[in-house]
């Protein structure tokens, strides 16, 4: 095993996702207790001489254009051939989610998923993941070898890019059944606002908006008046109030944001799953006793049809 840590860089289309600076950051934080350099992963074609690290290494090669399970996993293995660490750090996003574990397990590594702490107990990387839907909270180390590790977005602070790395090109060759699917279009969501995973504020609502045009002229222009990305229940999202991409919960996306609001929402155990590690949460709604209140920084019990246009409007007037 070697030492360091590897920090796996997201990108859209080039530009690398706000987690990537969060990641580098907190890996120069904990290799302070480690021992050892850090170094950023790429796959694809994006520049790294942004990243906060010493060293980048960037993985190319035919049909790593696009992603694929086999593909990445694939990259990604050759990334730890050549930088060698001992702790790998990644987002816990939908790619890493689905590739990540095909790599630990073609190494023999032990892994940690979903981690929203990190801190060096004993020279080994602890990290600390919710568990039983937030619940309970666990503290993980990986026994020997290498660690691969995943962390929720917005669970550390990013730095900013301070000089430039020494880059690596590892040239990647693809196996057979690596690309068991080939993408032959992409086609971006037409929105400016942040994806939920990365929104650093969700507003989000329940079923009771009623209707699509109560969700459309009641929650999306309340997240627009704070920079937010709006979202929404299952049961909002099972109504055809919202779409699916906006689902927050076990069965949609786990978010992580410093606020969320939450408008309508009674607080169902599948939902507090997917956002009760944010930092503050205001619930808003009309019976006292939604479970939801037991989880909420601050709870406000009213009409959302009232106290949402009004919130609305004092937001607006703070530009």
């Amino acid at each position: 095993m070697g030492s360091g840590i590897l920090v796996i860089c997201e990108h859209d289309g080039g530009r690398f996702k706000k987690t990537a600076g969060e990641l580098l950051a907190k890996a120069a934080q904990l290799a302070q207790g480690t021992g050892g350099s850090v170094s950023a992963g790429v796959i694809g074609g994006a520049d790294p001489s942004s990243l906060p690290a010493a060293a980048a290494f960037v993985a190319s090669g035919a049909g790593l254009e696009s992603y694929s399970s086999g593909g990445y996993a694939r990259a990604v293995q050759a990334l730890i051939a050549a930088a060698d660490p001992a702790v790998v750090l990644a987002p816990a996003s939908a790619f890493t989610k689905d590739f990540l574990p095909r790599v630990a397990a073609r190494l023999g590594v032990g892994m940690v998923t979903e981690a929203t702490e990190l801190r060096v107990d004993g020279g080994a990387v602890v990290a600390r993941r919710p568990m039983y839907a937030g619940k309970a909270f666990a503290d993980a180390r990986v026994s020997g070898g290498l660690a691969i590790i995943t962390t929720r977005p917005n669970s550390f602070p990013a730095s900013e890019a301070t000089g430039t790395p020494a880059v690596t090109q590892v040239a990647v060759s693809l196996q057979d059944g690596d690309l068991a699917a080939r993408v032959v279009d992409t086609e971006e969501a037409g929105s400016a606002v942040a994806d939920l995973t990365e929104a650093d504020r969700i507003v989000s609502g329940g079923r009771s908006v009623k209707s699509q045009e109560g969700y459309d002229s009641l929650i999306r222009p309340l997240a627009a008046s704070i920079g937010a990305t709006p979202g929404a229940s299952r049961a909002c999202v099972d109504a055809g109030y919202a779409p699916h991409s906006h689902q927050v919960g076990q069965t949609g996306k786990v978010v992580n944001p410093n606020l969320y609001i939450a408008c309508g929402i009674s607080g169902a155990i599948q939902h507090l799953a997917g956002m009760r590690t944010s930092r503050i949460i205001v619930a808003i709604n009309t019976d006292p006793e939604a479970p939801i209140f037991q989880h909420a920084t601050y709870g406000i019990v009213a009409d959302m049809f009232e106290v949402g246009p009004a919130l609305q409007r004092e937001f607006e007037q703070l530009d």
